[in-house]
């Protein structure tokens, strides 16, 4: 059974390891330190049952004043012996969310090599992401890249009906304690008219008793 959890301090010298198996795109320990200092609540990592590190999702957000507020995928990987498991799906998932929830990102973008056609198709069909530009020599080895984006408009404006939803019935909510309020105190007015005229009925036959 693999946990996904967000990663620690603790974490970084396996999320190295697990990147120095499976890519070929490889950083030194500064940056894992600097991208968990600056964005902790975007490194999410996958534990299996006895303690093991066996994926990983390492992101950032983006600082360019001509973008709306993004993230970028800057590393994912699982290893081979946990892959088809859809612990990427999962991992590249959570962070997007806290990039959305936390940071209020309007998208996300990410590189991934013109070759890596499992990578295109989990990106593409599962997680949706959709082709931006096309980046010439973007890799060490002079491969050229696909630069992708998610937007998450669909699921702000998705959230945003949920909640105009929620305002929609409590003012329909408001409205009906409000009437069963006014129809309560017509029937106390009502009660005490009765009650009177009951009491007034009383006092005559008393004084017609007494005059008798």
């Amino acid at each position: 059974m693999v946990c996904i959890r967000m990663g620690t301090v603790r974490d970084l010298p396996h999320v190295q390891n697990t990147n120095l198996w499976c890519l070929p795109e490889n950083y030194q320990m500064k940056y894992y330190f600097y991208h968990y200092l600056s964005w902790p609540q975007l490194l999410w990592v996958a534990e299996d049952f006895d303690g093991k590190i066996v994926g990983y999702v390492l992101a950032k957000m983006e600082d360019e004043e001509t973008q709306p507020p993004h993230g970028h995928i800057t590393s994912v990987s699982v290893l081979r012996t946990h892959r088809k498991k859809k612990i990427a799906t999962k991992l590249m998932k959570r962070s997007q969310l806290e990039m959305a929830q936390v940071f209020q990102a309007e998208y996300v973008s990410l590189h991934v090599r013109k070759s890596n056609r499992a990578a295109f198709h989990l990106y593409t069909h599962t997680l949706k992401y959709q082709v931006h530009d096309i980046e010439k020599g973007y890799y060490a080895n002079g491969e050229d890249a696909y630069d992708m984006r998610c937007y998450f408009r669909n699921q702000n404006s998705s959230d945003g009906d949920k909640n105009n939803e929620g305002r929609e019935k409590t003012k329909e909510e408001t409205t009906a304690s409000n009437e069963l309020e006014v129809d309560t105190s017509e029937i106390e007015k009502s009660m005490i008219k009765v009650d009177l005229s009951s009491m007034d009925e009383k006092i005559m036959q008393q004084e017609e008793v007494v005059m008798n």
